[in-house]
């Protein structure tokens, strides 16, 4: 687990087949309702507790099982539900380099927020600390190996979508001291 974070533990993971092959980071976003900021249910879904009393929009999360290891939300705030060395449940059907299930060798982030508004700066604050975390701690994970859920589900996810600054992300990446 990370230090200085908001520690949760979803339910929604499993073991890797193969820990030591953690070689990819996946950004997403995430809003719920969509395009709605600062609402419990980003929370209940990762913790498996979205409830018939939600809004309509969301009925059909109800008993669905997914998580990410890390959630950014727009003030800057991580909240981690599943440790970086277990499979978190975020890619879904998935490929990248012609290798299917991202989800055995990938950490996932979630930032709030939707494809097309710009992220916060906060957010991209936390996201380059880290970042620069997971680069250390899995070498096998290089800015080559950082991608959107766009790119590993091409067609099917759109994710994290125009809104979020590749180009300001990675050269923040390359300008941190080692």
């Amino acid at each position: 687990m990370l230090d200085s974070v908001i520690q949760k533990s979803s339910p929604h993971f499993d073991a890797r087949p193969d820990p030591t092959d953690i070689s990819l980071l996946v950004i997403h976003n995430i809003s719920l309702p969509a395009g709605e900021f600062s609402t419990p249910y980003v929370d209940r879904l990762f913790m498996g507790c979205i409830e018939s009393s939600c809004p309509a929009s969301l009925q059909e999360l109800i008993g669905l099982r997914v998580s990410a290891h890390l959630f950014i939300d727009r003030q800057g705030v991580i909240t981690q539900y599943v440790n970086l060395l277990d499979r978190a449940w975020h890619a879904g059907v998935s490929e990248f380099e012609g290798r299917s299930r991202c989800n055995d060798f990938s950490i996932g982030i979630e930032l709030e927020g939707t494809d097309s508004q710009p992220y916060e700066e906060a957010q991209y604050h936390s996201l380059d600390k880290v970042t620069r975390h997971i680069l250390d701690k899995f070498p096998k994970i290089t800015l080559d190996r950082i991608v959107g859920h766009e790119h590993i589900a091409p067609g099917r996810k759109t994710d994290p979508g125009e809104g979020f600054d590749w180009r300001r992300y990675l050269s923040q990446l390359q300008s941190l001291p080692d």
